[in-house]
């Protein structure tokens, strides 16, 4: 063939001796064509140079190819990407969605206004959806959910929900490093963290339930999820001159801000303050002193919800899976 001339599907059936429709079956790997057969097709095809119009047949077959992938900050508006628990959770499913041979369309939707999930599916540019979070979106998704099947969501299991989601026991979670907390002496524990998320209302409740078993007041400090807005709940906190021994914080980036200003006030951690936060993203360990936190695994939290899409993409029903919690010790406690 003339390498200068666009080699159309019908040149590589010629070249291969077959019709058109047996080059499309092989270029599409289909099991209808045998495997020796394919692979001479598609030497032929990449010899003389021809490319799939993935465009064109993705359209012929009424799919995308491709998985979207939504962040609804509604309560977190400026939340960035670069948040080390969203990085890690995008970059595991993106692993999971390629192994699937698709691609991922990410969209953030910091103002989430009414109807924004019925505009997005309706703009029909990908196969399913995968959602990162409820935030203040509970009620959307669940509505969206009685006619839109092939979506999964990360985060909490809730009560009369009708979408599939994918997380962790938060309560359990809660739980969990506050009764640690108190096994080292600690009595007053505060929780620092974002109020009216589920997956953080969740632990809170878990924190709250272990506190009053244990005869102590839960005491609550509100915090946005960015390491500022922390740093900023803690200053102010230590300007109160309030009483506290711990942190338990809704997720490690928080930790993260409360350790720097317990540092910069020279309150030695865990001597005076003990932290302890959530999720375990890779900053944990790192930080100083290492952090105690509530382990997700999120790379099995991503195959879950993966798999659990294209499932619904096949038209099964599916349940929501819940991971166990399980906490980390290290030298912040």
């Amino acid at each position: 063939m003339n390498k200068t001339s666009r080699i159309k599907m019908s040149d590589v059936a010629r070249l291969s001796g077959v019709s058109v429709s047996t080059v499309s079956r092989a270029l599409s790997d289909s099991s209808l064509i045998p495997e020796q057969l394919k692979q001479k097709i598609r030497e032929i095809a990449e010899e003389n140079g021809y490319v799939v119009n993935a465009a064109a047949r993705n359209l012929r077959l009424q799919t995308t190819k491709t998985i979207g992938l939504v962040l609804p900050l509604g309560h977190e508006e400026n939340q960035k990407i670069t948040d080390p628990f969203l990085l890690e959770m995008i970059g595991c499913l993106a692993d999971e969605v390629f192994n699937k041979g698709y691609d991922l369309l990410l969209s953030k939707n910091p103002h989430p206004k009414e109807g924004w999930l019925k505009r997005l599916i309706a703009s029909q540019r990908f196969d399913g959806l995968l959602v990162i979070g409820q935030s203040d979106q509970h009620d959307a998704l669940n509505q969206i959910a009685t006619s839109y099947a092939p979506m999964v969501v990360w985060g909490e299991n809730m009560k009369g929900q009708h979408y599939c989601t994918v997380g962790v026991d938060n309560f359990i979670g809660g739980q969990l490093a506050t009764e640690h907390l108190l096994s080292r002496g600690r009595s007053k524990i505060l929780f620092l963290g974002p109020p009216n998320v589920p997956e953080a209302e969740s632990r809170y409740n878990g924190y709250s339930s272990a506190m009053k078993k244990a005869g102590k007041k839960p005491m609550r400090i509100d915090s946005h999820f960015g390491f500022n807005d922390a740093r900023e709940a803690v200053q102010n906190l230590i300007k109160s001159k309030q009483k506290f021994d711990a942190i338990f914080c809704a997720s490690d980036v928080i930790a993260q801000g409360a350790m720097s200003v317990l540092t910069e006030d020279n309150i030695a951690i865990p001597d005076k303050v003990a932290v302890c936060g959530y999720d375990d993203v890779s900053i944990a360990k790192s930080l100083n002193p290492p952090l105690t936190t509530i382990h997700q695994d999120l790379s099995l939290g991503a195959k879950f919800m993966v798999d659990l899409l294209f499932q619904r993409l096949n038209g099964d029903q599916t349940s929501s899976a819940i991971m166990p919690a399980r906490l980390i010790t290290r030298q912040s406690t």
